[in-house]
């Protein structure tokens, strides 16, 4: 449960959500209590509660609390042997992840990962990556998101403008990308363009050399500006991947400031350390303008569930998957 710290924090910085993680999960009634604790500590009922839920290595709920689900790649090899299976198997899903999630109030999941790899890339995306070609990304990415919507959960979408030509891993170095705009628009940015429309993403930790030389793009107000709001077309809302990451350099104070100064909405922590959160907090503004207007039209798109039964469609997916298996 929150500590009496974290209850008067949450109440008097007011952040506008919640992300979980595996070492917040203990057993149903303490993550349910704990989701409802969160969100009363800011008088809001409807404070969106994130998680990371794509299923194979990065799945923080687990077994008894959710099933073990496939990566993004084994979808992927449904889809090489039939497309319309793999978009459905994709949907159904993100239908389930919605079903477990809902369980514990839940309300918005990391998904889908929309980059696209290139051989030899750091393997930090590897097998959560759906293909190693555009197009089939697409169709995946956009059946997840569905399936998410459907089940009354929100989809963000990551790490845009695209992680797939990393060679290193973001959490503890930053990637360097050497290719020309033209190889980035034919490729990485091809997925996040064709999903746009959705009302949530979260940016990568990437130095995109014939962009900004200089800076991540989570920090470049040339990639956010001209890339992802311009030639992506993204004007949903836009949050940084976590700040604690060792790609990005500075004090917290300080790489708050940049991400917010480079036109992100807001600011991920994901470490629940209490110094942090603090130096944070002290250099995030309460949303306004714009942003709030992004926050409030992504907390629009949460509908209630639709009415797909859980066991048929367990039993639908794993058909699916076993055909490919």
């Amino acid at each position: 449960m929150l500590t009496p710290d974290e209850i008067a924090f949450y109440r008097d910085e007011r952040p506008w959500g919640f992300i979980l993680f595996a070492r917040n999960v203990g057993e149903p009634e303490q993550l349910s209590d704990l989701v409802a604790s969160m969100r009363e500590s800011v008088g809001r009922p409807d404070a969106p509660v994130f998680i990371d839920q794509e299923g194979g290595r990065v799945q923080r709920l687990r077994p008894p609390m959710a099933a073990d689900y496939p990566t993004a790649s084994e979808l992927g090899k449904v889809h090489a042997r039939d497309p319309q299976a793999g978009v459905r198997a994709a949907w159904l899903m993100s239908r389930l992840h919605a079903m477990d999630l809902n369980r514990y109030g839940i309300t918005a999941d990391c998904l889908p990962v929309l980059d696209v790899p290139i051989a030899g890339a750091h393997d930090v995306i590897g097998d959560r990556a759906y293909a190693h070609d555009p197009q089939t990304v697409v169709a995946l990415g956009r059946a997840a998101s569905e399936g998410l919507m459907a089940g009354g959960v929100l989809p963000v979408m990551k790490h845009v403008p695209g992680h797939g030509r990393a060679f290193s891993d973001s959490h503890k170095a930053l990637p360097q990308v050497r290719a020309s705009v033209e190889e980035l628009r034919a490729h990485d940015f091809v997925s996040f363009k064709a999903l746009a429309d959705l009302p949530m993403a979260m940016t990568a930790h990437i130095v995109f050399q014939a962009i900004d030389p200089a800076r991540p793009a989570t920090t470049s107000e040339k990639v956010i500006q001209e890339i992802i709001r311009g030639e992506i077309g993204f004007d949903g809302l836009l949050m940084s991947d976590d700040v604690s990451m060792h790609a990005l350099s500075g004090d917290f104070s300080e790489r708050a400031e940049a991400i917010l100064a480079a036109g992100c909405d807001l600011v991920l922590h994901c470490h629940g350390i209490m110094p942090e959160m603090r130096a944070v907090a002290e250099k995030a503004p309460e949303l306004s303008g714009k942003s709030l207007e992004r926050a409030n039209r992504a907390l629009a798109c949460l509908q209630p569930g639709d009415d797909t039964e859980e066991l048929a469609a367990r039993a639908e997916f794993e058909a699916y998957f076993a055909a490919v298996a």
